[in-house]
């Protein structure tokens, strides 16, 4: 199946130009090493209403599946669930139950992250962690239950 995906990188720093968005080009070469189609990136501060409008603009051109990376730890500024979770429908626990689980099997401290799936419109979002290698691995974890999931939200937006 065909997935079209956008991918936001969360971060204050790296929308400073302080550092390089290293986890969205990793979770686009993983996107694309799975046979699917980033059709839009955005990196956007760790700010509720730019993460929304993200998301948002993202669903509105037609990605199926959105990818966020970073603000999911216990940091002050660490707001992508909270700022999706407003925004969104129905959460899917499954999602961030498997990714801590498999996790927290690799990096102890993998128990502290919020990393958690919601329905958005049509629009599978997944936030993940934001070290490269932390998303890619959970993107992983949850891979087998995507393309279900965004033929179903394809189908009707009323179940998953």
């Amino acid at each position: 199946m065909q997935i079209r995906v956008g991918i936001i990188t969360v971060s204050d720093r790296a929308s400073q130009g302080l550092y390089d968005d290293r986890g969205g080009p990793a979770l686009k070469a993983a996107a694309e090493a799975s046979g699917w189609k980033v059709l839009e990136e955005a990196l956007v501060p760790d700010e509720r209403q730019d993460i929304q409008r993200a998301v948002r603009e993202q669903a509105a051109r037609g990605c199926q599946l959105i990818l966020t990376t970073g603000g999911t730890g216990v940091g002050r500024r660490d707001v992508t669930p909270e700022s999706v979770r407003e925004i969104g429908g129905r959460e899917l626990p499954g999602f961030g139950e498997v990714m801590r689980l498999e996790s927290v099997k690799l990096a102890p401290t993998a128990i502290l992250s919020r990393s958690l799936a919601i329905v958005v419109e049509k629009a599978l979002v997944i936030c993940l962690p934001g070290k490269p290698k932390g998303a890619v691995e959970c993107l992983g974890f949850v891979a087998g239950a995507i393309p279900h999931c965004i033929e179903i939200l394809q189908e009707s937006s009323t179940s998953c």
